[in-house]
């Protein structure tokens, strides 16, 4: 491969290339599902490579799936056309390199030896699990997955550079019937350890979601002080997660524009963004553009502390990129994303915050997350489930509610986080949090 990728820069800049950078991706993957005693698993490798490169100011974009010399011929041709064709006046920037990366361990070669009888064994005693703890569970998928995917980024600068990072997970997805009532529930554990799955947990903890599920009905509408659980919270940031992109600022999508070292926020709120924490599952030595990977604090103390940004958007805000472009695969433009995205943890327990707020609502789940949030203005309109509280207890579970609110409004109203922190997806996180008086719309 490096043979390969140093002819394609050379023929690049024989062709007139200015400046160019191979960006190349391997990925190996393999998920395995269960239901009912019956399984089916898939295994896939895959390989590509994105190639851009400056003409004239322009960047034209390539990408390939081939390795040979009519693929590096092919992606010359194909940037060099990208490039006239471009319209964008922006000034456009490979990174230079030469300077040190971060540390940082997210590859672990145990797992690339668990064998697909090991993975086979861990699903099936999932299921087995997850069906006998309730005699209410009915039927429900459980599945295995592992994945590995090395990073290289080379370019014409003379900069070199890759890391190759793996995971695993297991997920149970029960379903639940009691009489006519049906409730389903899920729960996933991620980890680059495979001995450290915890298969009890995972299905103990998706049996009682399902079950708790049982019987659920709307509340009343009305204004109701509401908790949202982290799995709640960061399904709402991952949505409005775009507020904090350079990018998104530069094109007049962001409140916060013209905001810096205002408070937006509570300030019991900090954001920060950390792509160096490898228990999470968006790390990385250096981003999408070979730029080193970095702490960054967008809101400290409810204070906004400023964008994230690539190596463009930093060149036109006049600053430096915090290290946060992104690829939407190996064929994918150049933009800019969070990594690991999280709210600080609070110093209460989860116990203590919902006895401090005593009656109330504690939203367990949203949906209608792209229909009902708008991301310009920060409203949202989300349908939800979860359980009233009362006298800081469960109370009785609820489904076939509306919580509608404002996000800026939300960031300013939160009362308290507890102690709870966790990523349910991998790389977004929050601890529980109370929000204070929100609308719901119920029976």
């Amino acid at each position: 491969m490096k043979d390969f990728l140093n002819r394609l820069l050379s023929t690049a800049a024989e062709n007139g290339i200015e400046a160019s950078e191979a960006y190349y991706v391997e990925k190996e993957s393999f998920s395995l599902m269960r239901c009912q005693g019956d399984g089916e698993y898939k295994s896939n490798q895959t390989r590509g490579l994105g190639f851009r490169g400056l003409m004239n100011g322009r960047m034209g974009y390539a990408s390939t799936e081939a390795f040979d010399d009519e693929a590096i011929q092919q992606l010359v041709k194909g940037v060099k056309e990208s490039a006239e064709l471009c319209e964008n006046d922006d000034v456009q920037i490979l990174y230079k390199g030469g300077d040190q990366l971060p540390e940082i361990q997210l590859y672990q070669p145990q797992l690339d030896q668990v064998s697909a009888e090991t993975k086979l064994e861990a699903a099936a005693k999932l299921e087995e699990m997850s069906s006998g703890m309730d005699e209410r569970i009915v039927n429900g998928y459980y599945g295995v997955e592992t994945g590995k995917v090395t990073v290289r980024i080379m370019n014409s600068y003379g900069m070199d550079r890759s890391y190759t990072e793996n995971v695993c997970a297991i997920f149970s997805q029960p379903n639940a019937k009691d009489g006519e009532c049906v409730s389903s529930g899920g729960y996933q554990q991620l980890e680059r350890d495979f001995s450290k799955l915890d298969v009890e947990k995972v299905a103990k903890e998706a049996v009682k979601r399902a079950v708790d599920g049982l019987h659920a009905q709307p509340v009343p509408s009305g204004v109701y002080r509401i908790v949202l659980d982290p799995e709640a919270m960061t399904s709402l940031l991952g949505v409005f997660a775009t507020v904090f992109s350079g990018e998104t600022e530069q094109k007049g999508l962001s409140l916060l524009s013209g905001k810096m070292g205002q408070t937006v926020a509570a300030d019991c709120v900090t954001l920060v963004d950390d792509p160096l924490m490898p228990q999470c599952f968006d790390s990385r030595p250096f981003d999408a553009e070979g730029v080193p990977s970095r702490r960054n604090v967008l809101l400290e103390k409810g204070v906004f502390q400023g964008f994230l940004h690539n190596l463009k958007t930093a060149k036109k805000a006049g600053v430096e990129s915090t290290g946060n472009a992104s690829k939407a695969g190996f064929a994918g433009a150049v933009r800019v994303s969070p990594s690991n995205l999280y709210f600080e943890k609070g110093s209460i327990s989860l116990e203590q915050l919902l006895k401090n707020v005593g009656d109330g609502i504690v939203i367990n789940d949203v949906s209608g997350l792209h229909a009902g949030a708008n991301p310009v203005s920060g409203d949202f309109s989300l349908l939800a489930k979860g359980y009233t509280l009362k006298d800081g207890k469960r109370d009785k579970p609820v489904e076939r509610i509306t919580v509608a609110g404002n996000f800026y409004e939300l960031l300013k109203n939160i009362r308290c986080f507890a102690d709870d922190l966790t990523f349910p997806g991998g790389s977004i996180g929050s601890a529980t949090v109370d929000v204070g008086e929100m609308t719901v719309s119920g029976s």
